[in-house]
């Protein structure tokens, strides 16, 4: 069960609400940016067209002029509204060049002497269009420039080319641009503001699912409580019915496995009071080989429960509850040999499984502790959390004569004894072993301190909340 809630907790990074807010957060990307380069590109476009028509304006001043009869060289042409025209290579230019005469041309005096260069006919020009593009100036300046071709009589026709520098477009989109992202990033963090904020309110009816079916994991409750939405309400009735279910079952198999031990156990019981009361060779072979059976069927039922109530939810046990039960069944035992057993458990501490699993896996390693132990036995408990689980170490030493390397995992095989000497039936560790799977947890034997023999215990635990 542990095992699966923890790959269950792996999944975090890609939960619902993580994918909402990355999916979110990506499409607002997107349409923020296409959205600010279309709206970028329209700006330029009527920023353009502005231009064009304030060019348009002194282009025209021009052609008024040219209608003024008399030959081109003396005719008086200027643009009075933009004083930029007279100072040099400032960017803005005019120029009038009458064609089919050679060398009749005027120019603005922002020109110093240059000339500005025809601007290559489009496709399907009607005669006296007006013709736009980009060009090079005679300073090596991008300029905007804007031409038409007019006829006048009989004074011929002339090519009239106005011409302003095109930084100015360019400075004047840059200036948008800069604002237009200004806007949409304070738009793009109000836009992740709304969305948390939403995401957070949708989901909150899954947190309290979550938390309540956590609350059933960890015991604190026995079915899931709470109104939910109807979206989620027929999700949280199935699981309530899947625990009750699942109660249902484990009680049945304690059930079955209470009766099988009962079925077993009687006959077994006459079979060895009958040994007992007949002597010979015979009685004694019966004898022993009922022992045997008992010992087997009591590891395999213990086995099945435990395999049983090792997945239960809401199992919990009160660790300190159950050792100092222990000591004290322990202490009365070997009273007789006077050993001395101490226990030191955090206050609170609850083991996650069965109380009768605790009771055998931790009572199995003390009394075997207690069997070889000369005189001190110790136990020694603490809560060492591993990521978003908590684990209950418990440590227990004894000053018996301890095993050296190779016998450590000898003794973990069922039915393995080292010293015959010594009672038991040699199932003990191995069902401590079989349990400690069960619970996804850990059995290590090492040297103890003390001299004799380590065992040390890692179990799934909830520790106690902080006070």
């Amino acid at each position: 069960m542990v095992t699966r809630f923890a790959a269950f907790r792996q999944l975090a990074p890609r939960s619902i609400a993580t994918r909402l807010l990355v999916s979110g957060g990506l499409l607002s990307i997107i349409i923020l940016l296409l959205a600010g380069l279309v709206l970028s590109a329209l700006y330029r476009r009527t920023t353009e067209g502005g231009f064009d028509e304030r060019l348009n304006v002194y282009l025209t001043d021009l052609v008024s002029d040219l209608a003024v009869a008399g030959p081109l060289e003396r005719k008086d042409l200027s643009v009075q509204a933009e004083p930029r025209f007279d100072l040099p290579l400032s960017g803005w230019y005019w120029q009038v060049v009458r064609l089919g005469a050679e060398g009749e041309i005027r120019t603005s005096r922002s020109l110093f002497g240059g000339q500005l260069a025809e601007l290559p006919p489009g496709k399907g020009d009607n005669p006296g269009a007006i013709r736009k593009s980009y060009m090079v100036g005679p300073d090596d300046r991008e300029l905007r420039m804007i031409e038409r071709v007019i006829d006048v009589g009989e004074e011929g026709r002339y090519r009239v080319t106005v011409a302003a520098p095109a930084d100015e477009i360019d400075a004047e989109t840059r200036r948008f641009s800069i604002t237009l992202a200004v806007t949409f990033v304070s738009l793009g963090l109000a836009l992740a503001l709304v969305t948390l904020a939403q995401v957070r309110y949708g989901l909150r009816p899954l947190a309290r699912l979550r938390s309540a079916v956590a609350d059933v994991w960890r015991g604190d409750a026995a079915r899931i409580e709470g109104t939910f939405p109807r979206d989620i309400a027929p999700l949280a009735d199935e699981l309530n019915l899947l625990i009750e279910a699942n109660r249902e079952i484990l009680e049945r198999a304690r059930t079955h496995v209470g009766n099988l031990a009962h079925a077993l156990k009687t006959p077994l019981s006459v079979i060895l009071n009958e040994a007992d009361s007949t002597g010979g060779p015979l009685a004694e072979k019966v004898r022993d080989q009922a022992t045997v059976m008992r010992d087997q069927i009591n590891y395999y039922l213990d086995r099945a429960r435990a395999a049983a109530v090792a997945g239960a939810l809401g199992s919990l046990t009160d660790a300190v509850g159950v050792v100092d039960g222990l000591q004290r069944a322990l202490e009365r035992i070997y009273r007789q040999r006077a050993i001395t057993i101490t226990t030191s458990l955090p206050a609170g501490v609850r083991f996650r499984g069965e109380k009768q699993d605790f009771e055998a896996m931790v009572g199995n390693l003390l009394d075997n502790a207690c069997k070889w132990a000369e005189s001190t036995v110790v136990l020694r408990g603490d809560v060492e959390p591993i990521g978003d689980r908590s684990v209950l170490v418990l440590t227990i030493d004894d000053d018996g004569p301890g095993l050296v390397p190779e016998a450590r995992s000898e003794v973990l095989r069922r039915g393995r004894r080292l010293d015959e000497s010594k009672p038991g039936s040699g199932l003990g560790l191995a069902i401590v072993v079989e349990l400690v799977g069960l619970y996804d947890g850990s059995l290590q034997l090492d040297a103890s301190p003390l001299g004799g023999l380590r065992a040390v215990l890692r179990l799934p635990a909830l520790a106690a909340a902080p006070q």
